[in-house]
């Protein structure tokens, strides 16, 4: 089945769409797509992960047309962070 696997840092965006066995897990198919390759400081032990915005297990089973993604920690915090007022755009 079909999957992609998206990890996103500061001017950097990766989207992989791979092919993986209809047993895939969402590690399996982190795995298989070579992004911790391409990104060696992953660390799925310390990351959060999830399928679709929603938080996800790393043994959890994948449905053809899922989209895996690997989360950062946030390094902010958001309360402190100014918001844009919607207004502004206008």
């Amino acid at each position: 089945m079909q999957i992609g696997v998206a990890y996103s840092e500061p001017g950097q965006q990766v989207w992989l769409n791979i092919e993986v066995p209809d047993t895939a897990t969402v590690q399996e198919a982190i795995e298989r797509s070579g992004i911790l390759k391409q990104f060696p400081h992953i660390d799925l032990a310390a990351q959060k992960v999830g399928v679709f915005g929603k938080l996800a297990k790393l043994d959890a089973a994948l449905r053809p047309g899922d989209r895996v993604e690997i989360y950062r920690a946030i390094i902010c915090d958001p309360a402190t962070v100014p918001r844009k007022d919607s207004d502004e755009d206008e």
